[in-house]
């Protein structure tokens, strides 16, 4: 074990539970540190279910084109821990190194003495002291979960609050119903900032539009004060203050386009947008693995039938299965192949609503263990709920061997399609297995 994952495995023992949702915690430990959350570079909040880390990616792809050094907080990682702290420099940030992230980590322990913390909150307070000790043009701070009690919502006066598509997730945690969950993600809207939102079904709406009021916060809402379409192969952009033709963003899939919407009306909403030339540069300069990642080359490519092609995703809840089901539907109309799907997941996801969008689009589907989590499903239960939603489903051991089925039995043209997803903790090991991981 490195020295990272011995400091984070001692840090786990400060707190009985993963998750705690409480900022009683933070704001004893930052007032320790010296308040490190009022020494940020200027930050944009972001915050909501599926499109976080997409539109995170597209803001700092912009950002970086024109030239600005962009911090960036995400969770969780996929290989490697250090992916969660992005510090911006001039030419591109870099994820921070062994030496300053022990060291941040050593500090906060320090600071802490012990007392009770979860395992994200002292993180999240490291990260606080990396991005206050070294200068950047701007800070992305992407919530870990929900909003309104989570680590990242000590920043009284970001640029901008950000939430993204607000669907059904994390139902523990932060409410059984649409309205619960919104309300918790509502909670990063500071009197008086900018919210910006992607497009919402009409009850997250509601939540954001009332506390947005109550909080005197300017709303500019997706589908009502900016739209975005594809037309012609381009990505039209409308506010009130102008129309923009840019280039349709790297991300693959329909969902994308709304979340390159949210990234510009952001940036807009934020007095940081910086122009044309910049924007169409970094729309064709985003990258986000594991967010249908087409995977070209590596150990698990080498496995799949010759001509395979290789998709990855880490997508788990039941809007993640429909924007998903909705790139192959779209990949198979324009190129048909036969679809196979490879699933892990955790027992604490709706199995049956993510796998009904890919019922009649998929040939058969394998399900795995998941690595790297206790919660994982067990694969033949997993199965068994596929089969439920209408799919042809069969557990199998681990990646490797349901490639080694079909590389084994395949005989047909054209060669398959192959999609692996569920899980960012699968994501993360099929990154690692392959010999690709974030970089």
């Amino acid at each position: 074990m490195d020295r990272t994952g011995a400091t984070l495995q001692r840090l786990a023992k400060l707190h009985p539970k993963e998750i705690d949702l409480s900022l009683d915690r933070v704001h004893r430990l930052n007032a320790a540190l010296g308040h490190p959350e009022t020494k940020l570079p200027p930050v944009i909040h972001v915050a909501g279910t599926n499109g976080k880390g997409s539109v995170t990616a597209t803001m700092r792809a912009i950002l970086e084109a024109a030239g600005k050094s962009v911090h960036v907080y995400t969770s969780p990682h996929l290989v490697n821990f250090h992916e969660r702290f992005r510090l911006g420099q001039p030419g591109g940030g870099r994820f921070v190194t062994d030496e300053a992230l022990i060291a941040a980590l050593d500090e906060v322990e320090r600071v802490n003495d012990g007392a009770p913390i979860t395992v994200f909150e002292i993180t999240t307070a490291a990260a606080l002291v990396l991005f206050s000790t070294h200068p950047a043009d701007v800070l992305l701070l992407e919530t870990g979960l929900g909003g309104r009690l989570d680590a990242t919502n000590v920043v009284e006066k970001p640029l901008a609050s950000v939430i993204t598509a607000i669907s059904m997730d994390h139902e523990k945690f932060l409410g059984d119903d649409l309205a619960s969950i919104a309300r918790e993600k509502a909670g990063i809207i500071k009197r008086g900032v900018p919210v910006v939102s992607a497009p919402q079904q009409p009850v997250a709406a509601e939540v954001i539009e009332r506390v947005s009021a109550r909080q005197q916060a300017p709303l500019h809402l997706g589908g009502q004060d900016w739209t975005v379409t594809e037309e012609r192969r381009r990505l039209v952009f409308q506010d009130e203050d102008a129309l923009l033709d840019l280039p349709l963003p790297r991300l693959v899939g329909r969902h994308q386009l709304a979340n390159a919407g949210t990234a510009i009306a952001a940036l807009r909403a934020a007095a940081l947008w910086p122009g044309m030339a910049a924007a169409e540069r970094g729309l064709g300069a985003i990258e986000w693995p594991a967010r249908m990642q087409r995977l070209s080359a590596g150990r698990l490519v080498d496995l799949c039938p010759p001509g395979s092609e290789l998709w990855l995703d880490g997508g788990h809840n039941p809007a993640a299965g429909e924007a998903i089901s909705g790139v192959m539907a779209d990949l198979e109309e324009r190129h048909p192949r036969p679809l196979f799907m490879i699933v892990g997941m955790l027992n604490t996801k709706d199995p049956i609503g993510f796998f009904k969008p890919f019922a009649g689009l998929v040939r058969h589907l394998f399900t795995v263990p998941v690595s790297g989590s206790e919660a994982g499903r067990e694969p033949g239960e997993l199965a068994q709920a596929a089969r439920t939603a209408g799919l042809s489903a069969e557990p199998a051991g681990s990646v490797q061997t349901a490639l080694r089925v079909l590389q084994e039995g395949w005989r047909y043209e054209p060669p398959p399609r192959i999609l692996i997803c569920g899980s960012l903790y699968l994501a993360g090991d099929v990154l690692d297995q392959n010999g690709t991981p974030p970089a």
